[in-house]
């Protein structure tokens, strides 16, 4: 058996939420660097990450039973998201940490029915911790090692 989303538990810090559809993706600003038009080698760029939650009305009250104690949606402290898959086969373990949500896609209704209302969660990553993929930093430690917090 391989992994398929179907495999994939989320954590939004401390609370497992399923989760009907996940992205997270990574910018990397990294680029070749030239000589007189011809490349010899590269440079660092920036890097961020965001990505996406679709969760349905029961997933989406844990998540708002969190901004109701933080006081407000925006009042909201960061949090890591982790993503882990298991199967007897292969393993997955996506962690993002810093995550700061925002909303979008509230509602969504359709008077026919049909299919449950889903709503929408995107995220930014905000931690220097950046993303980790099976325990492997994208960043390198000297790419971190002076930023304060």
């Amino acid at each position: 058996m391989r992994l398929s989303g179907m495999n994939f538990n989320v954590n939004l810090g401390d609370t497992m939420i399923q989760v009907d559809t996940a992205t997270l993706s990574i910018t990397d600003n990294s680029a070749v660097s030239q000589s007189g038009g011809v490349p010899d080698g590269y440079v660092d760029g920036d890097v961020s990450a965001n990505g996406e939650l679709s969760v349905n009305a029961s997933n989406f009250a844990l998540v708002s039973d969190a901004a109701k104690s933080a006081g407000a949606w925006r009042a909201m402290d960061t949090f890591d998201i982790m993503f882990y898959a298991k199967t007897s086969k292969d393993e997955m373990k996506v962690e993002a940490f810093g995550c700061r949500i925002k909303l979008s896609d509230i509602l969504d209704i359709d008077k026919k029915g049909g299919q449950a209302s889903l709503f929408k969660i995107p995220f930014d990553v905000t931690d220097p911790d950046f993303v980790k993929i099976n325990g492997v930093p994208y960043l390198r430690p000297e790419e971190i090692e002076n930023i304060v917090q």
